[in-house]
């Protein structure tokens, strides 16, 4: 997602599988000057990754973590975007309720509606 709250890249994984599993190839290829996202994203691995591209990572630490890591609140707030952006992707029946009954449909799905929602 662009700081406008436009999507850049989908990735579709299993409902099971945790987000941060396709984070590092979801961001590879592109650049950024920060990179914000929230507490399931926090692990050394991706943040590294992160720090690798030239990026700062904002990225609260989760409660696990014996020492937070400390991260700008101010542009954290920006995070709503994402939010916001899930929010139009739901006003879209066939995706709100999974309509679609393989992956590469839903995919597709999620690729029309992302294009749609660039051209507003």
């Amino acid at each position: 997602m662009d700081a406008l709250g436009n999507p850049v890249r989908f990735i579709l994984t299993a409902g099971n599988v945790n987000d941060i599993v396709k984070a590092e190839d979801l961001i590879s290829g592109l650049s950024f000057d920060k990179l914000l996202a929230d507490k399931g994203y926090d692990s050394d691995r991706f943040r590294a990754r992160i720090a690798a591209a030239g990026a700062e990572a904002v990225i609260p630490s989760t409660r696990s973590r014996s020492q937070a890591i400390p991260y700008d609140k101010h542009i954290d707030g920006d995070r709503n975007l994402v939010e916001r952006f899930f929010n139009k992707i739901k006003h879209f029946r066939r995706i709100s309720t999974r309509y679609e009954k393989t992956a590469l449909s839903f995919a597709s799905m999620l690729f029309l509606v992302g294009a749609m929602i660039w051209l507003r």
